[in-house]
Formats: C-alpha cells, sequence, structure tokens
C-alpha cells in the first residue's frame, strides 16, 4: 500500500488554521495528542494536589512542575539527536512507553498508599522522561505530515491540542480528584495513553533512505550544539524563550497555591483556574494568524508580555475567583501566542537535517526556563509568601521587552529550502568512513578592489560552513600575490565531510555562488580536498594499497550505496 505521508503531490495549501486536519496521518496523531495531553494534565492536577496534602511546604508543591520539566531540560540533546538519527515513529513508541511506565507506578503506589514527596516527584520524573524523549521526535515529524505551506498551521494545531485539553482538563481532574482521590486521576492517564500507542504502532511512516549510516550520538549531539551557536537567529529566540520561561513560569507553578491560600479553594477550584488559562491558551492560538498576518514578531511577543506581567501582579492581588480567572484567561492567550511565535520560528528556521535537534534545544529552553522559576519562585513564595512571589514575577515581566533592544526577534519567513546533496567528490586514496581529518581549500581570484566586499561575504560564507559540520575555518590572503586568497576548513572524517555537503540550504548556497561570483579569470575556482597526516599516523603493510586507481567512491565499488548493509538507517 502506498504510505500516507507522500505529500508532495498534495493540492495547494489553504490558510485555514483546520486545513491540517485534512491530511489523515495528521488529523489520527493529532486527535491522539489532544487525548494523551489530557491524561497528562488530568495527571499533573491530580500530583499537584497529592503534594498538597502529602506536604505543606510551597516549595515542595512547586517542585512538582520541576520534576515534570527537568528531564526535558536534561534529556533535550539526547531526544534531538536521536530524533534526527532514527525513525521517529519508533523513538516516539519507545517515549510513549516509558511515560505509561511512570504513570503506572505513581498508579499502583498511590492506591497502595504508599505515595510521598519524594516517590511523587520521582514517577512525576519518569513520565516527565517519556515526554522529553516525545517531544522532538513529535514534533520534527510534522513535517512529514503536512505540504511546507501549512507548517505554521499545523504548529498552531499542536499548541492548540495542548491548550483545549488544558482548558478543560485541570476542571475534570479537579472533580476526579474531589471525588475518587488523586489516584482516580493517575488511571485517567494510563487510558489516554493507549490511542497514542495505536496510532503510533499503525504509522506507515515513508522514511528516507540514506546515502550514509547515521552518526554516532555523541557526534550527532555535538552537530546539534554547533548549529545552534553558529545560528544568530535560532540562538535568540531559544534566549528569549528561556527567560520567558523562567519569568512566566511563576503563575502556573503557583497556580495549586493561589487555588488553596489567596482563593481557599480546594482542588475543584485549582482545575476551574487551570481551565480558565488554557481556555485562554485557545482564544490566543485562533487568533494567532490574524496577529502574525498584521504585525512584526517582536511586537507581538512584547505586548504578550506586558499582558503576562499585567496578570500576574492581578493574580497576586485578587482573592475573588472570577477576577483571578479573567486575568489566567488573558495570561493564557498571552503565554500561548508568545510561545508559538517562538515555536514556529524555529521550526522554520531548521533544514530537515537538524530539526529534531533544533527543537529539542527550543524545547530544553521552555522547560529549563519554567523548572528554574518554578524552584526561584517556590522559594521566595516559602520565604515571602505567595503574593509577593507572583508579585515579583509580574513586575519583572513588564522589564523583560527591553530585551528587545539588544536581541530582537527575526523577521518571520518560509520554511528554509533544503538545497540537492553536491556529488561525492573523485578521490585516488583508498578513504574509509572515519579516514579524516579532511582538510579543504578554496583558491579564489579577486580583484583587489573588491577586497573588502570579498571578505564580508566570506563571513557570511564562514556560518554555513560551521553550522554544517565544517571546523577550523579560516580566509587568508597571500602576501606576494594580493589577488590570492584562500579560504580553508576542515572535518573530523570523510563521512563527516560528505554529510557536511549535503546539508547546505538553499539560502546558504546563495551565500556561497555570491562568494564564487567574486572569482576573476576562465578557470573555475580551485578546490583542493586532502586528507590531514598527523605525525606516525600513516601505517599500512606492503599488501595494502594506498590508492584506488579509477576509484569514483572512497568506501565501495562505483554505484553502490555509500550506507552499509544492515546498518539502521537515519531520518
Amino acid at each position: 500500500m502506498a504510505a500516507e505521508t507522500d505529500i508532495e503531490a498534495q493540492g495547494p495549501a489553504t490558510e485555514s488554521i483546520l486545513a491540517p486536519l485534512k491530511h489523515g496521518v495528521f488529523r489520527r496523531i493529532w486527535t491522539a495528542s489532544l487525548g494523551t495531553n489530557f491524561g497528562s494534565l488530568i495527571q499533573s492536577v491530580g500530583a499537584a494536589w497529592a503534594m498538597t496534602e502529602l506536604s505543606s511546604s510551597a516549595g515542595d508543591v512547586a517542585l512538582v512542575q520541576t520534576a515534570s520539566f527537568t528531564p526535558t531540560l536534561l534529556l533535550s540533546l539526547i531526544a534531538g539527536a536521536l530524533a534526527d538519527m532514527y525513525d521517529r515513529r519508533v523513538v516516539g513508541l519507545v517515549a510513549v512507553i516509558i511515560s505509561i511506565t511512570g504513570a503506572v507506578g505513581l498508579t499502583t503506589l498511590a492506591f497502595l498508599k504508599l505515595l510521598n514527596p519524594a516517590t511523587l516527584l520521582s514517577f512525576c520524573f519518569i513520565v516527565g522522561t517519556g515526554s522529553a524523549l516525545f517531544g522532538p521526535a513529535w514534533a520534527a515529524s510534522v513535517r512529514e505530515q503536512v505540504p511546507p505551506a501549512l507548517l505554521p498551521q499545523a504548529i498552531s494545531l499542536n499548541s492548540i491540542s495542548y491548550n483545549i485539553a488544558r482548558s478543560f482538563a485541570p476542571a475534570i481532574g479537579g472533580a476526579l480528584v474531589a471525588a475518587a482521590g488523586a489516584a482516580a486521576a493517575f488511571v485517567t492517564n494510563c487510558v489516554l495513553y493507549l490511542p497514542m500507542l495505536l496510532v503510533l504502532a499503525t504509522w506507515r511512516r515513508k522514511a528516507e533512505v540514506p546515502r550514509l549510516p547515521p552518526e554516532s550520538l555523541g557526534r550527532a549531539m555535538i552537530s546539534g550544539v554547533r548549529f545552534v551557536s553558529h545560528s544568530p537567529p535560532i540562538r535568540t529566540v531559544i534566549f528569549r524563550t528561556l527567560l520567558l520561561g523562567m519569568v512566566g513560569g511563576a503563575v502556573s507553578a503557583m497556580m495549586p497555591l493561589v487555588a488553596r491560600d489567596l482563593i481557599g479553594g480546594k482542588a475543584l477550584t485549582y482545575g476551574l483556574l487551570l481551565g480558565a488559562f488554557g481556555g485562554g491558551a485557545v482564544l490566543g492560538a485562533l487568533t494567532m494568524s490574524a496577529f502574525r498576518a498584521r504585525f512584526v514578531n517582536e511586537r507581538i511577543v512584547v505586548v504578550c508580555m506586558l499582558m503576562l506581567g499585567a496578570g500576574a501582579i492581578i493574580v497576586s492581588q485578587s482573592r475573588f475567583l472570577p477576577l483571578t480567572a479573567t486575568a489566567l484567561l488573558f495570561n493564557g492567550a498571552a503565554w500561548m501566542v508568545s510561545v508559538a511565535c517562538y515555536n514556529i520560528e524555529i521550526q522554520l528556521a531548521a533544514p530537515r537535517w537538524v530539526s529534531g535537534r533544533t527543537l529539542a534545544a527550543f524545547q530544553a529552553a521552555v522547560a529549563g526556563g519554567i523548572a528554574a522559576g518554578g524552584i526561584v519562585w517556590g522559594r521566595v513564595a516559602q520565604a515571602h509568601g505567595v503574593a509577593t512571589a507572583l508579585l515579583c514575577s509580574g513586575i519583572a515581566m513588564l522589564l523583560l521587552p527591553l530585551l528587545g533592544i539588544w536581541l530582537k526577534m527575526p523577521a518571520a519567513e518560509g520554511a528554509v529550502e533544503d538545497a540537492p546533496a553536491l556529488a561525492d567528490p573523485e578521490v585516488a586514496l583508498a578513504l574509509t568512513a572515519r579516514s579524516g581529518p579532511i582538510v579543504v581549500e578554496l583558491h579564489y581570484r579577486v580583484d583587489p578592489a573588491e577586497a573588502r566586499l570579498f571578505y564580508l561575504a566570506s563571513l557570511d560564507v564562514q556560518r554555513t560552513r560551521e553550522r554544517n559540520g565544517g571546523y577550523g575555518w579560516s580566509i587568508s590572503r597571500d602576501i606576494a600575490d594580493p589577488t590570492l586568497w584562500i579560504e580553508r576548513f576542515h572535518c573530523p572524517t570523510w563521512h563527516d565531510y560528505l554529510r557536511q555537503r549535503s546539508r547546505a540550504t538553499q539560502a546558504e548556497r546563495d551565500l556561497q555562488q555570491k562568494m564564487r561570483e567574486f572569482h576573476l579569470g576562465p578557470e573555475p575556482v580551485l578546490i583542493r580536498r586532502m586528507l590531514d597526516r598527523p605525525l606516525g599516523s600513516v601505517r599500512w603493510r606492503e599488501d595494502t594499497p594506498d590508492v584506488m586507481p579509477n576509484a569514483t567512491s572512497p568506501l565501495l565499488t562505483p554505484g553502490a550505496p555509500l550506507i552499509s548493509p544492515g546498518v539502521r538507517p537515519p531520518n
């Protein structure tokens, strides 16, 4: 049967936010994720309220949120690398199984009356570990489920899925806890994981057959870090997301204490407050397309930060449930729109080869900010009271827009276009996958009158080399021949070099072509590829060939695939 993920031949995309639901795979995964979100939020209500019964410490209550989000921070690099290296469907299945294991353990201890603060936090951590592994694989696979033109709408729908659950699940969770205790909430979560297991098990995902075996886990993690560190727009978005989570996460972390201490309510009140926050998030998601069509990202996130700050201040001073719920409604809308703007920018800016790792870095920024904020604001609340902690958070959020003076949000553009991989260069040495380092030199002839412009163009190319796998980049000018410039970089191994040649986007290729246009003369730019040979590295037996006559492939016979038989293909 034909794979259901072949979306390239689909008709032109509509701008309706519901358009991605016309695609069967996306619709089924989205629906299953809605149930999973309901389950996880119902469990979070049960866990938070159970902690208020097990401990009177505000810090312990805030740690429930920290335990759930810390795995995303700790495992983000690994989760992103796994999402890019292996079948994302399988990674998702394993992640869901881990979460179910934690949820079943939590349920069992609750029924046996063996829960204490330490065991509660431990099993919340296990459930969070599954979520941390699932997030990048799920988010990165959206590109395989809808056409590129529908990617922003699909991202928004995924956010809506979570926030629809956030609108109703907390109230359901509060009612369950009030009627049957926290164990009922934990059981519900276990059951609602099952649809996602079924959908992932039956998804006939069309995986591309790669030319090369996957990177090692360590190398893949390093590649992801280098891509983010050499991509200024992505780096800016991730840093601002981290600060948003740290400053704005106080309201979510303190929500059980707002219900209990400021409003004087019980579990149902807590559920209603979370529902108000989630309802606002849904409204924000539904109106976000209109905002993005009329305003630049910077203006949108500034308005959202001001709303978050004002909402936190109102919640800190209110003792009236309707007023608190209204403030949380606007808070939820502002939180949803700001995080979604960051998320969309990340997904549009990341090429496919590193999309899982880039999304993992983004999710780590969100989770890391919320986890750190939970610790900080929990201690402030413990020392000075819940109202003071929320008031300080609100004031800090009102000041956060000043960050845009130095770190302005990048302008939103279309999704990056991956350029075709370059043909493998001809070689005469008997190279293997681990041969290296591979040193590359490009010799340019440049008119001295254009030296400054050429140099500036080379700095743009430097980022493309470094974020795609090149090391030690440099640009040099011959002191005896001022027209001669040499660009130089190296890759750790031969396979790393071949991967580097296949990772460029079309925009990066355009920058490289712009640099080549400065080259003078009828001859093309001279390219030298050399195998670096440190002292003592050349060892061979007399019967071992050192060259490969008439070879076009460094590993196998001409025309054979570069991937070894039996190697599991990456994404």
